[in-house]
């Protein structure tokens, strides 16, 4: 297992997240205990020393798990981060009840690494509103030794994160964020790392593998990466690209089989970062993939300046290829869900009057119709 520092701390660069453990008759509210144990012993037993777990994977009960199977090793001997769950805003006033529930849940005095969860657009108002006391409460357990290290999740914007760390930042230690080579230019992975590097704050890396989706690939990609490297799998390829970024402390994945485990703990043998000319070409690949799949906006905005409901149209149609692209999951809906509104997709009144001015030609209309069903909003 390779190792990283992180303030006199070694850490295992493999972390097992706790989000996707294995799960009874596909019922994510029900973890498959006896699985979950053996994964936690062989992850254990093969140099994983980090475990991510939050209040509400698995319904709550990831915590619960995690509290039932790690709390047979000396406590000393791994680091557990679980997380306030700030993605959910009626949580704002409960910082001390739920913190002492994990505590309770997680069968520990202490944490090693706990989050301000999903830093984005629709609760950093919350976060930053000093009536809730949540960062006041969070530094006094850390004085009180209860909290080890301090940091925060976000899947917002640049905008939201620069926010965040103009408020919180000197108190922040590190930042997990969702990078991976599909998301490099596609979410704008790239500027986030750079501004965390800018700010000094080591990255934590959650998504590496797309949820699973970065673990196949189409026989045209499959035969360029070969051509680069014939012996590494296709998995392989986005731990190497995590290898690959400066300041890049601990990518966690959400395995939720042995065979998915004891191939990324064979991956993080060896340290085999990608040169330049296979990092580009990687991302070339990606970036690639994304524009076939999705509808080839530039953001000229020439269409905002004719809609009579003025609504945000490029952000909307990035949201769109993000949720058709990668086959749906919360980003999109969480992010639009944070919009007033009438600024949705669904408020569109197909008035054509954009389309009468995009340069590339999009149905914007039909986007807009497409996307409101998909999402519900």
């Amino acid at each position: 297992m390779i190792y990283r520092q992180f303030q006199g701390l070694s850490l295992s660069g493999l972390g097992l997240g706790m989000m996707r453990l294995p799960v009874v008759n596909g019922n994510d509210n029900i973890v498959d205990e006896p699985a979950a144990a053996e994964m936690i012993d062989y992850a254990y037993t093969h140099g994983i020393n980090y475990f991510d777990t939050a209040w509400g994977y698995h319904n709550g009960n990831s915590e619960l798990t995690a509290g039932k199977f790690l709390s047979r090793y000396p406590r000393e001997s791994y680091f557990l981060a679980t997380k306030f769950p700030g993605y959910d805003n009626s949580n704002m006033p409960k910082v001390r009840e739920i913190f002492e529930k994990q505590l309770e849940k997680c069968q520990t005095t202490y944490f090693d690494f706990y989050l301000f969860h999903n830093v984005y657009e629709g609760n950093i108002d919350d976060y930053l509103n000093p009536k809730f006391g949540i960062l006041d409460y969070l530094l006094e357990q850390k004085k009180n030794g209860r909290i080890k290290h301090l940091g925060f999740s976000a899947h917002g914007s640049i905008a939201v994160i620069k926010r965040f760390l103009a408020a919180y930042g000197e108190h922040m230690e590190f930042c997990q964020l969702q990078v991976n080579y599909m998301d490099w230019h596609f979410q704008d992975a790239e500027s986030k790392v750079k501004l965390m590097q800018e700010a000094g704050i080591p990255v934590w890396i959650m998504e590496p593998l797309r949820g699973g989706k970065l673990a196949k690939a189409s026989a045209e990609k499959a035969l360029a990466l070969r051509t680069m490297r014939p012996d590494e799998a296709i998995p392989a390829w986005a731990f190497r690209f995590l290898q690959s970024i400066p300041g890049v402390t601990m990518v966690l994945s959400g395995m939720s089989s042995m065979e998915q485990l004891k191939a990324n703990i064979d991956t993080w043998s060896v340290d085999a970062p990608l040169t330049d000319t296979e990092f580009n070409t990687l991302v070339s690949i990606a970036d690639e993939e994304t524009k076939r799949g999705g509808l080839p906006c530039t953001a000229c905005h020439y269409c905002t300046t004719h809609c009579p409901n003025e609504l945000p149209i490029p952000e909307l149609i990035a949201l769109y290829n993000e949720h058709k692209i990668t086959g749906g999951g919360f980003i999109a809906p969480m992010a639009v869900g944070s919009m007033p509104e009438n600024k949705r997709p669904a408020s569109c009144i197909g008035c054509r009057s954009c389309e009468q001015v995009c340069p590339q030609q999009i149905k914007i209309s039909e986007m807009m119709k497409d996307f409101s069903g998909m999402i519900g909003m």
